[in-house]
């Protein structure tokens, strides 16, 4: 009796449980992320094999606009008339906390659209935040990494 009444009790809970598809259009992150990004530093420790990861994210979703090396002046940026910031200066992120970039990348920021978790994890974002920070000269990785 027990075990039926057990049974049908998780049935009931995961039936009624709604079963969203990432990549459907009602699906969206919670907020903060999984990761309590509310002021939180930098949970991961980069690593070669994680800043090569980053770099290749960067290179697929934010060098278009950001340019390769960070400075913002590509032909994309110019012809949608933006005026991004130069991320090999050190000062363009000095006020900028770990959470709050994470946050910006996580969910887009004015035209910038947002890294899906489908597509990148939070670890994933956390080493991005990295990256974009070893962009700035005398910079390096070690700038951002879990300090902010």
């Amino acid at each position: 009796m027990v075990k039926s009444l057990l049974l049908a009790a998780s049935v009931i809970l995961f039936g009624a449980a709604p079963a969203i598809n990432p990549g459907s259009a009602a699906w969206q992150p919670s907020e903060p992320s999984a990761t309590g990004v509310t002021g939180q530093g930098n949970p991961v420790k980069a690593t070669a094999e994680s800043q090569a990861k980053a770099k290749k994210l960067y290179n697929m979703d934010c060098a278009l606009c950001h340019g390769e090396s960070g400075d913002g002046k590509t032909d994309l940026a110019k012809d949608m008339q933006l005026t991004l910031s130069d991320l090999t200066d050190p000062k363009s992120l000095a006020d900028q906390s770990d959470a709050v970039i994470f946050d910006v990348i996580r969910k887009g920021k004015d035209k910038m659209p947002p890294e899906e978790p489908a597509r990148a994890k939070d670890d994933d974002i956390w080493n991005l935040v990295i990256y974009v920070r070893s962009l700035s000269k005398g910079g390096g990785a070690a700038a951002g990494s879990g300090s902010k």
